[in-house]
């Protein structure tokens, strides 16, 4: 008599067959991964949050040391924040007036809210 699909997939065998072949992929993936890194000079623009790639293993981050973060001087901050400053008011004066704002709203506490609401 024929097997079912699903027959298959219970055989403890097979199974581990099946993981020991997904786990030699790993492998070859994060090594290819880290050489890549390499090429691209020590870990490649990760960023803030790390590098991309949710599978990575705790394994596999142990091994490689976390890229230390740049922090940037306080004069640093502040020619940023210049420049964005210069930035959002070129944009504001091409904009026009549709950009304009008429001030900051005035944020209601709870028994504003409570009149506006019965009111």
């Amino acid at each position: 008599m024929p097997r079912g699909r699903s027959a298959g997939l219970n055989d403890p065998q097979l199974l581990e067959a099946a993981l020991e072949g997904l786990e030699l992929q790993r492998q070859r993936l994060d090594e290819q991964i880290r050489q890549v890194r390499g090429l691209m000079g020590g870990g490649g623009r990760g960023g803030r949050r790390g590098p991309q790639g949710g599978g990575s293993t705790a394994s596999a981050e142990s091994s490689e040391q976390a890229p230390r973060r740049r922090t940037l001087s306080a004069a640093a901050r502040r020619r940023i924040a210049a420049a964005q400053r210069k930035r959002w008011a070129e944009y504001r004066k091409t904009a026009g007036g549709a950009a304009k704002t008429t001030g900051r709203r005035r944020r209601r506490g709870r028994r504003g809210r409570a009149a506006a609401s019965q009111g």
